[in-house]
């Protein structure tokens, strides 16, 4: 038995019909390296040998009687591998655009709060003869980090799958036993009272950081980020709808480190420069650009514990300078103004949303939720951002899928009330891949951003060439003072 954290419960108090909070990653795998050549069900005993050793995949939750404190995560006694891992197969001819329709499809429904929150499709019929893989998982049992290091599990470094650890009996599994309501209910009187006691420490912490907050906005000399509810209308900001879109885009790695060695700024500034180019290109395409920059939350980990499950995040507001036509200067800008909001992160604490998602009721939390949904909320007030972009560091080396080589792992994020994308990029190899999240009325061409991802990097390298071009050049030549007569 494990109680979900404040901000593991949150995503499920805000997951409406429309906005479902829940991650995935779409991955294309070449069977040609399994050993005895490739069958579904090879791929789903290989899923559940390993289970064991990915706990999520093998809780259910457990509610806590009138919803008196968060719920519990508990050994699901009725697992069934069938229900969790299916097989659907591709339309012709089976390339990307028809693999992220089915993703996108997948990504459309919520998952049943009865079973353990995830999926895994197989899809079949791709080019190529390759296969799609897409797992879909509630966002309240990981985070981008945490499904990084738990995905661990499910993946080898050779095409002979390894000989996977002894699964332990039911009894001996930690989360095997479910609790009754008195205990249930004497577990919720506990979680009050350490919630009670920790209050007045928080509320001390708070008001420091938020004094020290508004001290460095007040000196003009001190870099900021940006602040959420500044940022301004897009065609995709606005109320959701239940139906997603999905589109994927590649870039070289190579590239991108191009453009960071060039600028002296890290990875994560090109790919949040790479982002704002695509959607300045998109957004100019339907005459839609806003006069102001549009603005981004990034999600940061703040994982201590590597072994830990569940969420251990926080987020940062940042500008995109999508105001700024020249590339180049607008990747400086958004270099400033990224650490102007790490700043501004560490100042606050980086646990801060952790601690005070601890206190979000919740009945009320889930019932403004639904209400701020079904009204259409989201329209009548300015954004409190345009997108959310997600960067996860991933291997330089090749995985493999219960023998097949992993070829490309597109990751997609949840969108939220209001926000109708999400950007997520994820790097393997020497490839970055890119994955969009979009609602699908909201975003009805999603290729076509996608698309705009190659000529907004492209633009970034032109700027890199003629920096480094331009620091190569000789200085002329001072011209010596004349003598006064």
């Amino acid at each position: 038995m494990q109680r979900l954290s404040g901000l593991d419960a949150t995503f499920l108090y805000l997951e409406t019909s429309a906005g479902h909070m829940h991650v995935a990653m779409t991955m294309v795998i070449d069977p040609v390296t399994m050993p005895g050549g490739y069958e579904f069900d090879k791929i789903k005993d290989f899923i559940n040998a390993r289970l064991h050793l990915v706990p999520p995949f093998r809780r259910r939750l457990l509610p806590v009687p009138f919803n008196l404190a968060h719920p519990l995560w508990v050994d699901d006694p009725d697992f069934d591998i069938d229900y969790h891992v299916r097989l659907v197969g591709a339309p012709s001819p089976g390339g990307r655009r028809e693999l992220a329709e089915m993703a996108a499809q997948i990504a459309s429904t919520p998952l049943d709060r009865s079973r353990p929150l995830w999926e895994l499709w197989v899809i079949e019929g791709l080019k190529q003869d390759r296969v799609g893989i897409v797992t879909k998982v509630h966002h309240c049992a990981i985070d981008g980090a945490s499904g990084s290091e738990l995905m661990v599990h499910l993946f080898d470094l050779e095409p002979e799958p390894a000989d996977a650890p002894v699964a332990p009996a039911p009894s001996e599994r930690v989360d095997s036993h479910v609790p009754n309501e008195l205990e249930l209910l004497g577990h919720a009187a506990m979680s009050r009272f350490r919630r009670a006691v920790s209050l007045p420490r928080l509320l001390g912490q708070t008001a420091q950081s938020v004094s020290a907050l508004v001290q460095g906005r007040r000196d003009p000399d001190r870099r900021v980020g940006a602040a959420p509810l500044t940022a301004p209308r897009t065609p995709w900001n606005d109320a959701l709808t239940p139906h997603r879109g999905v589109g994927f885009a590649r870039v070289s790695l190579a590239d991108v480190k191009t453009v960071k060695d060039a600028f002296g700024c890290t990875v994560n500034d090109v790919v949040l420069a790479v982002c704002a180019g695509t959607l300045r290109r998109y957004l100019e395409a339907k005459d839609a650009l806003p006069d102001e920059p549009l603005i981004a939350v990034c999600p940061v980990s703040v994982r201590s514990d590597t072994g830990a499950t569940g969420n251990q995040v926080s987020a940062m507001f940042t500008s995109l300078a999508t105001d700024v036509d020249d590339p180049g200067e607008r990747l400086l800008a958004i270099r400033e103004n990224t650490k102007g909001a790490k700043e501004e992160h560490n100042a606050v604490g980086a646990e801060m949303l952790q601690d005070w998602a601890e206190f979000a009721a919740p009945n009320t939390f889930n019932l403004a939720s639904r209400l701020y949904s079904s009204w259409g909320l989201a329209g009548s007030h300015r954004p409190i951002h345009n997108v959310i972009i997600s960067n996860v560091p991933g291997p330089s080396f090749p995985l493999y899928y219960a023998g097949a080589k992993v070829v490309a792992a597109y990751p997609m994020g949840p969108v939220m009330e209001g926000a109708g994308l999400n950007i997520t990029v994820f790097s393997y190899l020497d490839s970055i891949d890119v994955g969009f999240m979009v609602c699908r009325e909201l975003v009805p061409d999603v290729w076509d951003m996608a698309e705009a991802v190659r000529p907004a990097l492209d633009a970034l390298l032109d700027a890199a060439a003629k920096r480094r071009a331009a620091e190569r050049a000789p200085k002329p030549a001072k011209r010596p003072r004349r003598a006064a007569s």
